[in-house]
């Protein structure tokens, strides 16, 4: 079974930067691209980023291009979300979620394991 655990979050000020890590265990890791997706307060879940095996190819919302950075440690099994600028529009709950290479990025049916999330607050 595969397993994903998000780390990282808390709580920052307007500016500020963070990483989102995201540890892989239960399967291969090469197998899988890994996404991120976040969840505001009374909002629905959506996508974030999302990269390819070597991080050749990145896929990222319009709302965090230029300010977010998604990128993959293979010898590590893990994924990360390098977060700069926040503002308070990014306050959400993070999850990374795994995908099959095969499937399309971007849509959450797509990837078929979630970690259990992790709290980003962005205060002004």
């Amino acid at each position: 079974q595969v397993q994903l655990v998000e780390s990282g979050g808390g709580v920052v000020h307007t500016g500020d930067s963070l990483t989102l890590s995201c540890a892989v265990s239960g399967g291969t890791f090469s197998n899988y691209r890994i996404g991120w997706f976040r969840q505001a307060p009374g909002k629905e879940r959506e996508f974030v980023a999302d990269s390819t095996y070597h991080g050749r190819t990145t896929y990222y919302a319009d709302s965090v291009k230029g300010r977010f950075t998604v990128s993959r440690d293979n010898a590590k099994d893990t994924g990360y979300l390098q977060m700069n600028s926040l503002e308070p529009d990014d306050t959400a709950v993070y999850y990374c979620a795994a995908r099959i290479p095969s499937t399309e990025p971007r849509v959450e049916s797509s990837y078929e394991y979630w970690g259990q999330g992790t709290s980003v607050t962005v205060s002004s």
